[in-house]
């Protein structure tokens, strides 16, 4: 059984290449499974939505072009929500590593995670030497995905698809993932390219990192 996630700010497009590559080793043949971090793996999300909307009094919901939102939960960065986010995604590393194990006594092929617990150490003060060492112990343990992507994206084009957070959040929030791919090593950053572009990175980085030849995805488009 092959790993993959998909992380990167609210609006880069992450769902978009999910359902490509999804569609993509399908064709090849590939048993795939996708799980969502926020439903399927974080502990007690419903709880956690409604307490963080009470204390911070943001909106709920995804944010649309047609519907902005003003959410407030992991742009709200004081250091007693930080000390309680540490609680918390050790909780969700530690579930991370069950939910994996359980999974690899399965038949499928490819599990593909849309987000992992790389997208709650972003939300973390990289900046400050604690954060940095408290992200290097959880990634001592937690499941390494066999390829991890961090989709990246331009914030203004980002917050114009998904408007739910401040535009300068999203700008330190993009800074956190590609200072996280340093710090975490071997996670593919896709750099903001079209749609159907970036797909084909995404490809390309999959059929490189297992040395699968094209001839393995018949009746594909071959890699650029």
């Amino acid at each position: 059984m092959k790993i993959v996630s998909f992380s990167g700010i609210d609006g880069a497009g992450k769902s978009t290449q999910i359902l490509a590559l999804q569609a993509w080793l399908r064709q090849a043949g590939k048993r795939t499974y996708l799980l969502t971090f926020w439903d399927n793996v974080v502990v007690a999300p419903g709880f956690r939505e409604f307490t963080s909307h009470k204390a911070f009094k943001g909106d709920r919901g995804i944010g649309s072009p047609e519907r902005p939102l003003q959410r407030r939960d992991k742009n709200v960065n004081a250091w007693p929500v930080t000390a309680v986010r540490f609680g918390l995604y050790l909780a969700d590393a530690v579930n991370l590593l069950r939910t994996v194990r359980r999974l690899r006594k399965t038949n499928v092929d490819v599990v593909i995670f849309d987000r992992y617990i790389y997208d709650e150490l972003a939300n973390l003060p990289l900046n400050r030497w604690l954060a940095r060492l408290y992200i290097r112990f959880v990634l001592t343990f937690v499941p390494k995905p066999d390829v991890a992507y961090v989709i990246d994206a331009e914030p203004g084009a980002a917050f114009a698809r998904k408007p739910e957070y401040p535009l300068e959040f999203l700008r330190r929030n993009r800074e956190s993932y590609l200072t996280l791919s340093r710090l975490a090593a071997d996670i593919t950053v896709i750099a903001p390219l079209p749609v159907e572009a970036a797909s084909v990175r995404i490809r390309q980085a999959f059929s490189q990192k297992f040395s699968e030849p094209e001839t393995t995805f018949p009746g594909l488009p071959a890699l650029q």
